[in-house]
């Protein structure tokens, strides 16, 4: 696996949560996400993430 570019990934992570220790980590955000059942807030529109709600349930519901 090639390394990850976090300059390039912070530039474009529309992460909201202030402390997020996983800021531009994708690999590691991913993972964190799917171990709790959930979606990176970049899959959410902007409205969306900002809830911090990260469910599934909720992906769907912004997209339908």
């Amino acid at each position: 696996m090639p390394d990850c570019n976090l300059k390039a990934n912070l530039a474009k992570c529309t992460c909201s949560y202030p402390t997020c220790s996983r800021k531009g980590k994708c690999c590691e955000c991913v993972m964190y996400h799917r171990a709790h059942g959930e979606l990176p807030g970049c899959f959410f529109p902007e409205d969306v993430e900002r809830t911090y709600d990260r469910s599934i349930k909720r992906f769907i519901e912004a997209y339908s």
